[in-house]
């Protein structure tokens, strides 16, 4: 059963309340894919997001929702990188504090981002998990406010909003296919959908190396998975093995999860560049992936959903010069 604190009114809710702080990206029929494919698909151009993902907008709800004391004493979060880099957008909206604590695997191009909106980097250990350690210092002894990436009902109803804006621009949908890392991305956005378009199938996609939902879906509990280097960096981490909301959501509305590879997430980067015209990272990539190798086939109309376009420029030019 569906927690209250998570549903399609709250998600209406916070699409009202960020309307100003976010843009409406853009959601386009691939010329390219149904030429090749022959189906109705189309890619959602989230990358083109302020802050290149879709993090500001859980980021943003969750801040506009903080009182007054909450806000004095500032946010603290846990990152690969795009959750901090919205996170610290919206605080600086809010002119607040607000610190990120991340792990010696994000790229740096990603911690310079966050300290360019001027929020303050930790690096903490070689894992998300082990840089939730410091989030947790910062709480008990500053008595800061921990806004996590994915596993909050604020966080959750923020993300579910692109649900809305699919929605508003396809009324209707046979299959949406989504980036999956801790899940609150696709929760949302299933909530959002499934509430109006009930046999919409949803689909998320992760990559080979360390997915946790995954593998936390497949022995039916959250479990710790060893986070690995790979190209969608942006869906590295756990779930936490106290996961309150994405675990359940994404078993109950969530139709299925596939993974891709490495050299398949690279072959998704070049084609959005060569094809689509599109800088995207790998977790932005990675619908696209399964699409283009066959992970998915299409059937009906079909979105796309294309999360991030934070990638190191050095990597992305390497990537699609190869063959």
């Amino acid at each position: 059963m569906l927690s209250k604190k998570v549903s399609f009114d709250k998600i209406c809710s916070a699409h009202e309340r960020i309307k100003p702080y976010i843009l409406e990206t853009p959601l386009i029929l691939s010329n390219h894919l149904n030429e090749d494919a022959s189906k109705n698909i189309f890619l959602k151009f989230e990358h083109l997001q302020k802050t290149g993902s879709f993090k500001i907008r859980g980021a943003t709800n969750a801040i506009l929702k903080l009182d007054d004391a909450q806000k004095k004493r500032g946010v603290v979060g846990v990152s690969t990188g795009n959750h901090g880099r919205g996170l610290a957008a919206a605080a600086k909206a809010a002119g607040i504090r607000c610190i990120i604590c991340m792990s010696e695997l994000v790229p740096q191009n990603k911690v310079d981002n966050i300290k360019a909106l001027g929020a303050e980097v930790r690096i903490i250990g070689k894992s998300q998990d082990e840089a939730q350690f410091g989030v947790d210092m910062l709480v008990n002894k500053e008595g800061m406010t921990i806004i996590p990436p994915f596993d909050h009902p604020d966080v959750i109803n923020g993300q579910g909003t692109l649900g809305l804006e699919i929605l508003r621009s396809l009324p209707k949908i046979d299959l949406a296919l989504v980036p999956v890392s801790g899940g609150g991305l696709i929760s949302g956005v299933a909530l959002a959908i499934k509430s109006k378009l009930p046999k919409c199938k949803i689909v998320g996609v992760s990559m080979e190396r360390g997915a946790a939902m995954y593998q936390s879906q497949k022995v039916g509990k959250p479990i710790l998975v060893e986070e690995e280097k790979t190209l969608a960096d942006s869906l590295g981490g756990g779930i936490g093995l106290d996961n309150k909301y994405t675990f359940k959501i994404v078993r109950d509305l969530v139709d299925d999860l596939v993974l891709v590879s490495e050299s398949e997430i690279a072959k998704a980067i070049r084609y959005a560049y060569w094809k689509e015209g599109q800088i995207i990272e790998g977790s932005g990539a990675v619908t696209l992936a399964s699409i283009l190798c066959k992970k998915i086939h299409p059937k009906g109309k079909t979105v796309a959903l294309m999360c991030g376009g934070n990638i190191d420029m050095k990597l992305h030019h390497e990537l699609i010069s190869q063959n």
